[in-house]
């Protein structure tokens, strides 16, 4: 699954009537094989207008002594019948979330009859109806325990079996999916205006990978032939309007498809594979066996109407979801604890796609900005984890950057710490020996390891949280000819865990010759004790040491550079991604270091002026990404105490506009220099666009004479979304006497289609001038939709990203106040809006005591348990 509303949640009036309970605890060292386990499922869907009726069958076999647990929420249940018997209230026993039958036999069939509710399912998990009118779809989603909402079930990824579906609804909605292959469709004998479709998975699946779809969709068409001679029906499902938006998903679909049998020799193994485009779902996408449901912002691209960078994740997503079939599918999880199992390492293989069709350096960049900016502060804060949690209330609190993205990391340490062949080896051995079995952590790094053994011992990288600091200098011996480098490790401990130990951590180093600029030894250190030296010999002259290229170990660096020495790599550094990492040290100096020991930007800009005129012309998208100044978020997660969001935006604002001033002579010539043409999809055209729309808003922030007329001439020109949006942007943040006229004419171009209007809302959310009033205005826009998670997060989520209005008073009790509306409605979503506040404590007075008050007074109405366990997560920060 890739990481991407209604008042209240209406309960069925006939559900039992159980009292609340405070939400469990559930631990990892607590786990227990399921007493039974399931050979086959059944499931028959009937929709009707108000409900939708679902009769199961379950072939079930015991596996251990215990009674037979089936797990059931907001179901009414109509019968149980056991083994031909039907069973009375006496046989069973029934309490909030779970259904149990004592002394069951051991071998059983069970036949349960239960009503759900689908049109008013307003949390997006299980069976729920999307959208409305002639757009009206009904979809599931069922990871993480989403299934328990369309049947009773021991709902659990650790039970899997083979699932054949029933699909009948109104022939209203043609469009009748579900896992596998179609074995048969018609209509239903005695209702004519009703039909039915039966679908069959072959292969053993948990029930978070259920899936079905009842519509009205259009289909594109493609097949694939695998590297096994399979020849493969390929389907993407969206309304009828967004299906000339689905080709670039599509083409890269087959483009995962290809590289999966490339790099790893994984075939896919059903004779169809469908995509299904919907408007409303939490997530990205979902990884369904066969049958994947995606966010339309996840799979429609077109350059008319999406950007670039949103083009690009459709691609990574749908080759993340596509992964996911032998990595996550055939392979899953044992428990929920082992989310990171099937995240961490279908991450990095998305990742390892996406450098294959880009530049891999600017993909490094990318990946490392989101790490740097989201899961460090998560580490440096009260959501603190290990990869792989100890425990939890609700799972749906874990889809976390530390799970996805760290996890992602650690595979990346070990497949450099392997080199290519023997990470491949490993691969081949673990899809070898648990191909259809639910495994562990454990299972993952004792098959990587059977060339190295030294492999397990980054089980303790999945088992501590927090980001280690990697703490170093150097002393070189010209009479010896050497050069030691001595490197330190350390983790601070958070509160709840044992003590941190050492990691092995690899630390990719080069020496530079620093009147050359070449590199004379290259050598993978791996730091793996408290302190180590590491001893270069032959080293005729004292170089400069580049250490952790291409990032690899996701950890802060701290080691004992001069500034010059950090502007000689920008200049010199052979690797794309190694100069942004020296120049984003070079600024993180210049911002972050205390008041009287400063750095100077004058060296940071001068080393700049002289690698920017290259970059520009060889690597546009490079260019652009050296000129990133980081987000107020990521510097902000540096800041342990004290945190003044006003003085981080102003010093912040302050060398954005250093740099701008300094290359004012350059930015026309530059922006002269890639001008708007036809549309192309390559890495240099994508380049030139990103660059473009950087330069335009430096030009602007400069004041360059003209700039005002490139941005309106940019926006009335464009070629595509990049061009036109990244002109809006500028445009609207830059204040521009015509940007609100520029707004108007893009709502008006635009607004049929509910992406694009999105980002209409977002830019005016995200608007460096925002205020509470605005969000406030546009949360009350009549194209504002409470249901929608994409809208609420254009609004909300962008909102997020300006702290200085976020954290006051106004800004702190408008955004409490969409979480707690969210609360019962979309739990989930409310949870992870909730989870942007968890850095309160570090803020300088008196916002931290007005945002620990407003977390308290948030803490009074919530009632969720996903929030509730965000909020004592977040409200523990004072103790921590």
């Amino acid at each position: 699954m890739s990481i991407a509303e209604t008042d209240a949640q209406i309960i069925n009036p006939n559900m039992p009537d159980v009292p609340p309970t405070a939400p469990n605890k559930i631990n990892l060292k607590d786990y227990k094989k399921p007493s039974f386990d399931v050979e086959t499922v059944n499931l028959d869907i009937k929709l009707f207008e108000e409900y939708a009726q679902v009769n199961s069958t379950l072939r079930m076999m015991r596996q251990t002594a215990g009674d037979l647990v089936l797990f059931g929420e907001e179901l009414e249940l109509l019968a149980l019948t056991m083994n031909g018997r039907q069973l009375g209230e006496e046989d069973y026993h029934q309490e909030a979330g779970k259904l149990t039958i004592a002394h069951a036999p051991d071998e059983v069939t069970l036949d349960i009859q239960v009503r759900i509710c689908p049109q008013t399912n307003t949390a997006l998990e299980g069976l729920y109806m999307a959208g409305s009118g002639d757009d009206t779809m009904f979809v599931t989603q069922c990871e993480p325990e989403g299934f328990r909402k369309i049947t009773f079930y021991p709902d659990r990824p650790d039970v899997l079996a083979i699932f054949t579906t029933r699909l009948e609804a109104d022939k209203r909605y043609p469009t009748l999916l579900a896992n596998g292959n179609l074995v048969e469709a018609g209509e239903v004998a005695d209702a004519p205006e009703r039909h039915y479709a039966i679908w069959q998975d072959p292969t053993n699946k948990p029930s978070y990978l259920f899936a079905c779809v009842i519509a009205d969709l259009d289909v594109l068409t493609d097949s694939y032939t695998t590297s096994e001679g399979r020849e493969v029906l390929l389907e993407v499902y969206a309304k009828s309007a967004d299906i000339d938006k689905c080709d670039v998903g599509m083409q890269a679909l087959k483009d995962a498809m290809k590289w999966d049998e490339v790099n790893y020799g994984r075939a896919y193994d059903l004779d169809r594979y469908m995509i299904v485009a919907v408007s409303q779902f939490n997530m990205g996408a979902m990884e369904n066996k066969g049958l994947n449901i995606f966010n339309t912002a996840c799979v429609l691209s077109s350059p008319e109407t999406t950007t670039d960078a949103r083009s690009f994740s459709v691609k990574a997503i749908i080759a993340h979801e596509y992964f996911h079939n032998w990595t996550g599918n055939r392979i899953t999880c044992r428990d929920w604890f082992q989310l990171c199992l099937k995240e961490g390492f279908t991450v990095y293989r998305d990742q390892s796609f996406s450098a294959d069709q880009q530049s891999s350096a600017v993909q490094r960049i990318d990946d490392v900005a989101t790490l740097r900016a989201h899961q460090f502060a998560e580490d440096a804060g009260p959501l603190a984890h290990p990869v792989r949690p100890e425990s939890f209330v609700e799972i749906n609190n874990f889809y976390t950057t530390t799970v996805y993205e760290k996890g992602a990391e650690i595979v990346r340490m070990i497949a450099n710490t392997l080199g290519s062949d023997d990470f491949r080896k490993g691969t081949d051995e673990y899809f070898r020996r648990y191909d259809g079995q639910a495994v562990t952590v454990e299972d993952f790094l004792s098959a990587l390891s059977i060339t190295d053994d030294k492999i397990e011992d980054f089980i303790d990288w999945y088992r501590q949280p927090g980001t280690p600091v990697v703490s170093g200098h150097q002393k070189y011996d010209s009479a010896a000819q050497t050069l030691t480098i001595t490197l330190s490790q350390q983790t601070r401990h958070v509160k709840g865990f044992d003590a941190p130990k050492t990691l092995p951590i690899p630390v990719a180093t080069a020496l530079f010759d620093k009147d050359s600029g070449r590199i004379v030894a290259e050598r993978m250190l791996l730091l793996d004790q408290a302190t180590q030296t590491f001893v270069f010999e032959n080293i005729t002259s004292e170089p400069v040491v580049s250490l952790l290229r291409d990032f690899s170990a996701p950890v802060q660096l701290n080691y004992d550079y001069q500034d010059a020495e950090l502007a000689f790599l920008l200049k010199n550094e052979t690797n794309g991604f190694n100069r942004w990492q020296v120049t984003q040290m070079l600024v993180n100096r210049i911002l972050l270091q205390g008041q009287k020991s400063k750095s100077s930007p004058d060296i940071y800009l001068q080393a700049l002026a002289q690698a920017l005129p290259i970059l520009a012309s060889d690597d546009a998208m490079l260019a652009a990404r050296l000129l990133d100044i980081p987000s107020a978020q990521e510097l902000a997660s540096a800041i342990q105490k004290d945190y003044d969001p006003e003085l981080v935006k102003s010093q912040r604002e302050s060398l954005y506009q250093q740099v701008a001033d300094t290359f004012k002579d350059q930015w026309s010539t530059l922006y002269k220099q890639i001008p708007v043409v036809s549309y192309e999809d390559s890495a240099e055209a994508r380049g030139e666009r990103a660059l473009r729309n950087v330069v335009l808003d430096m030009a602007l922030t400069a004041d360059v004479n003209g700039a005002v007329e490139w941005a309106e001439q940019q926006y009335t020109n464009a070629s595509c979304m990049t061009e036109r949006f990244g002109a809006l942007k500028a445009m609207v943040n830059h204040q521009l006497p015509k940007a609100n006229d520029y707004l108007t004419d893009f709502y008006q171009r635009f607004q049929a289609d509910d992406l694009v209007i999105d980002l209409w809302f977002s830019v005016q959310a995200s608007a460096n001038n925002v205020s509470v009033d605005v969000i406030e205005s546009l949360l009350a826009h009549e194209d504002f939709d409470w249901n929608t998670p994409n809208r609420v997060r254009s609004v909300v989520g962008a909102f997020s990203a300006q702290p200085t209005v976020l954290w006051t008073q106004k800004g702190l009790d408008m955004y409490t106040g969409v979480i707690k509306k969210l609360d019962d409605a979309n739990p989930v979503l409310a949870s992870r809006l909730l989870q942007v506040l968890a850095r309160w404590n570090t803020l300088v007075e008196p916002r931290r005591q007005m945002a620990h008050d407003s977390l308290l007074d948030l803490k009074k109405h919530a009632t969720s348990k996903h929030v509730l366990e965000s909020l004592d997560s977040v409200l523990n920060a004072a103790n921590s």
